[in-house]
């Protein structure tokens, strides 16, 4: 099985390669397509995913107008081809630590869909 992570980004220059190896240091019974949508950014993000673009289990896609976060999600969805689909925000505000809490019930059969709010503790 695979998990595609689909990460928005615009103007993450700071946090996207962080983000990225957090991402990539979780240790799932999965395989890891990690898809990093830059939503036209301006602040050098561009030149960073260059880099990270070369990274075996990384694809980048670059609008080439600013669109909106909705835009990029859709995007990065399109393109998944994961049998399951996690949003990490590259911000750093959700904490890839909590993948494996997230997706147990999906491998257990016990969900089909499960959704986090970092609002609701536990």
């Amino acid at each position: 099985m695979k998990l595609s992570v689909v990460i928005p980004a615009f103007n993450e220059r700071r946090t996207i390669c962080e983000i990225v190896g957090r991402v990539r240091s979780i240790h799932l019974p999965l395989d890891l397509e990690i898809i990093i949508v830059d939503d036209c950014s301006t602040d050098g993000t561009r030149s960073i995913l260059e880099e990270l673009g070369k990274l075996p289990d990384a694809r980048i896609v670059l609008h080439q107008k600013n669109r909106g976060k909705g835009a990029a999600l859709r995007t990065g969805f399109r393109l998944a081809t994961g049998d399951m689909i996690l949003v990490q925000d590259a911000d750093l505000e959700y904490d890839p630590d909590d993948y494996p809490k997230l997706l147990q019930p999906i491998l257990d059969g016990r969900a089909d869909v499960v959704y986090g709010s970092r609002f609701i503790g536990g």
